[in-house]
């Protein structure tokens, strides 16, 4: 088994967190690790905001009624934003960094889980992109992709069952 596959294999979203504060070297990789990623024409259009507060992670955590709570509880979470005037594929650019941010994590044993918040709501008066903004005091002309919530691990998770790989889905030459 390759290495790529042996991480794969054993990454997974994590969402329990451990009380213990991420050593600034791991972050500075993991934030090196989103500066490499690949991006349109080579444009780089993404910004990171590193939160590290427990009052701020908590305030992330409340960005969308379901599926954020867990930020609370993670010793950092990055917020990844994009200029959307720079690449008409700022989406696919602001992702591929995230992903790395992820991996970076788990080669650094840390556990990580991306939290959506492109066309997500706060509530019904507001978008989760609004709420970070106003939170964050980030500029109109970027637009928020996710956040992507980081710490020690505080639950284990089985790796992926290749049972659950759907080859069916694999085409050669054609459809």
């Amino acid at each position: 088994m390759s290495n790529v596959i042996d991480v794969l294999t054993n990454r997974r979203s994590i969402r329990r967190f451990k009380e213990q504060k991420i050593e600034q070297e791991k972050i500075d990789l993991i934030t090196k690790a989103a500066l490499m990623a690949p991006s349109s024409k080579r444009c780089r259009p993404w910004h990171f905001i590193v939160v590290t507060e427990k009052e701020t992670l908590k305030a992330l955590s409340e960005c969308r009624p379901m599926g954020s709570a867990f930020i609370a509880g993670a010793a950092a979470a990055i917020v990844v934003l994009a200029e959307e005037s720079k690449s008409d594929v700022w989406v696919e650019d602001a992702s591929i960094a995230a992903t790395h941010i992820i991996l970076e994590a788990n080669d650094l044993d840390l556990g990580a889980c991306w939290v959506q918040v492109r066309n997500r709501q706060k509530d019904e008066k507001q978008s989760a992109e609004g709420y970070l903004r106003n939170l964050l005091s980030f500029p109109e002309t970027l637009k928020a992709e996710c956040i992507v919530a980081l710490g020690y691990k505080d639950e284990e998770k089985k790796p992926f069952d290749d049972a659950h790989i759907l080859t069916e889905r694999i085409h050669y030459g054609k459809f």
